[in-house]
């Protein structure tokens, strides 16, 4: 291999080892108006969008030892979304890309050590924000504490009225 493809290869490496996600999509077919709207909105969720050769990100995904994702077969027009934000935030702006315009798709993802097919990555997409399911599990660990607060409360205030009707039929 010629020393720039070597290089393409180690900083597509350094890219894929330096994000907490990876998607591919399809795009052939793209204007070039819509595909700088979608990396600016891909950008405010902190991810990229680089155009890359199949073969590189097979080369790079061997390299990184992805096992299963360097295994499968690439064809066609690929860009690779990589970064550090939310990745349910980043899937969610590439499903609604790909529903306002044909030309992309998901073709395959990588996550947490494992390979994500067309479906799941879908529902990733559909899952809610990371602030969102934040505040609802906030809110599941803290309903316990409300409830235990509402009965003794209420246990108090029963005590409270069963002394105060005790007073009242002394006078």
């Amino acid at each position: 291999m010629r020393i720039e493809r070597i290089q393409l290869v180690e900083d597509l490496s350094q890219m894929i080892n330096g994000s907490t996600f990876l998607y591919l999509i399809s795009y052939k077919g793209l204007k070039v108006e819509d595909f700088e709207t979608l990396r600016g909105q891909l950008r405010e969720v902190d991810a990229e969008c680089h155009v890359v050769k199949n073969s590189f990100i097979k080369i790079a995904a061997e390299k990184l030892g992805m096992g299963e994702f360097s295994e499968q077969k690439l064809s066609g027009a690929t860009a690779m979304v990589v970064g550090s934000g939310d990745s349910c935030a980043t899937a969610k702006i590439l499903k609604e890309a790909a529903k306002k315009i044909d030309a992309v798709d998901f073709k395959s993802g990588y996550l947490d050590g494992k390979t994500l097919s067309i479906v799941d990555l879908n529902n990733l997409a559909d899952l809610p924000p990371l602030d969102v399911m934040r505040a609802q599990l906030l809110g599941v660990l803290q309903a316990p504490a409300g409830n235990l607060v509402g009965v003794l409360d209420a246990k108090v205030a029963s005590i409270v009225y069963a002394l105060k009707a005790y007073l009242d039929k002394q006078n």
